[in-house]
């Protein structure tokens, strides 16, 4: 297996740093993750209220289980 950072050759069994093949690439990774260097591909979704605070139950259902 390859260090995703710097491409060497990374020990797979009985290291603590795996995938990488040190703890200085472990946090030369991180440190990108905590600088927004990577970013995850696709379209941004915000949710409205309306999608966060759905039921499962129509608003017919609701009417008189309340009152």
């Amino acid at each position: 297996m390859r260090c995703p950072i710097c491409k060497k050759e990374a020990p797979g069994a009985g290291n603590p740093s795996r995938p990488f093949c040190s703890e200085r690439c472990k946090m030369i990774d991180l440190d990108n993750w905590l600088s927004e260097r990577y970013r995850i591909s696709g379209p941004a979704e915000a949710e409205t209220p309306d999608q966060t605070l759905q039921t499962d139950f129509d608003d017919e259902g609701a009417k008189g289980k309340c009152d």
